[in-house]
């Protein structure tokens, strides 16, 4: 029987109740953020008694909603560039305060989002009976996060109850001592709750941080190629980051000032949707893309470079979306040119990808969050069994 289906048929029952703690480095916008804030509030809403740990300062505001009944437990020692001392000093304290509030929040279980959240967390709860699952939440084989961290990786990740990627060629990475404890859990479709079509506009969308790994510089040079056949159309990215100023410079040497647009992040989370006509993911390398697939799930015809990992999983190339190899920007441009001149062919695909991607449907997801759930409530019960202490009688 496999963890899935033991989970329904324990049902919510055998979760309701369970005091779960979850880590991630901060809760602002992004695809893991995103995760974090629907599994909380779905275990909260069947009665857990969830605390949300991140590195933030205690001022900070989460961008996606979290049910209100989740704790948030904010260190005050966020992520930042800092001298090899300061930096090691900045671990340090982080690992004294993350075991301190662990300890506090007494979980059945510990959930822990990111590589180096991930390597903290492990740290953090050396010595400590409860179980941890971390989460890799990108390309593991490409991800920067220096060598140390990886040292600390693959010496850490064993100790792990479990690990959970987004896709089996990430869980394919790494080495069989971890493998052996793995589950494929995708990104789940959560579009927004209100939202309406006001499309027509011939928008191009793309959406992600602006940072190289979403390859944006080469979507800008793929649009340039093709704009002047397609004067109706417009790119309009969404997102922020440290490659704003490198974009922008970009975008005005393409001379393409007034043909793409930059407006930062969305007042609301995946409200981009209601303009976008078409959408392209550009990424060097993935972990999912969950942007790709909101897209997919409203009715939004797609191209993807076919980077590793997700698009892959979710495009079927030529019937709900197109593929086209992975950086190859030539192959973009005649992408893009081909779906921006073809209005029959962007309703066929965007048709098409609503239909297939309800199978990332939010319940049949987080079923599978709860059955890691309920294995890790298992495993945290039998190790409570298994070092009960004998009660010896006294003799009167």
């Amino acid at each position: 029987m496999d963890e899935e289906t033991r989970a329904d048929i324990v049902g919510t029952a055998g979760i309701a109740g369970a005091r779960i703690t979850i880590v991630v480095s901060a809760l602002g916008a992004g695809g893991t953020e995103h995760v974090v804030s629907l599994v909380a509030s779905h275990w909260a809403g069947l009665g857990c008694i969830v605390t949300v740990i991140t590195l933030e300062a205690p001022t900070s505001q989460p961008y996606y909603d979290l049910d209100p009944r989740v704790s948030l437990e904010r260190l005050d020692l966020p992520t930042q560039k800092a001298s090899k001392l300061r930096a090691a000093l900045l671990v340090a304290r982080r690992l004294h305060r993350l075991r301190s509030v662990i300890r506090r929040t007494r979980p059945d279980f510990v959930l822990s989002f990111l590589t180096r959240t991930n390597v903290l967390t492990l740290l953090a709860t050396r010595g400590l009976p409860i179980p941890v699952i971390v989460s890799e939440r990108n390309n593991p084989a490409v991800q920067p996060f220096g060598p140390f961290w990886k040292w600390l990786q693959l010496r850490l990740y064993p100790r792990a109850f479990a690990l959970v990627t987004m896709t089996t060629g990430a869980l394919d990475h790494f080495p069989p001592a971890v493998r052996r404890s793995g589950r494929v859990i995708a990104n789940a479709v959560n579009l927004p709750a209100v939202w309406q079509k006001r499309r027509g506009n011939n928008v191009l969308t793309a959406v992600g941080r602006l940072t190289s790994q979403k390859g944006f510089d080469l979507l800008l040079e793929a649009f340039a190629k093709v704009a002047p056949e397609h004067p109706e159309w417009k790119l309009v990215i969404w997102g922020e980051g440290e490659a704003r100023k490198e974009l922008e410079a970009q975008r005005d040497t393409l001379g393409l000032n007034d043909r793409v647009e930059m407006p930062g992040v969305t007042a609301r989370p995946g409200i981009w949707v209601e303009t976008a006509d078409a959408f392209v993911l550009s990424s060097r390398y993935e972990g999912w893309g969950i942007a790709l697939l909101e897209a997919m799930a409203s009715g939004v015809p797609v191209v993807s470079f076919a980077c590793e990992w997700g698009p892959t999983d979710m495009i079927d190339h030529g019937e709900d979306g197109i593929l086209v190899p992975n950086g190859d920007i030539d192959a973009l441009a005649d992408a893009l040119s081909n779906l921006m001149g073809d209005s029959a062919l962007r309703t066929r695909l965007a048709a098409n990808a609503e239909a297939s991607v309800r199978r990332y449907d939010a319940e049949h997801i987080l079923s599978q969050w709860d059955a890691v759930a309920v294995a890790a409530l298992e495993h945290a019960g039998a190790r409570k069994t298994a070092v009960k202490p004998k009660v010896v009688p006294v003799s009167g």
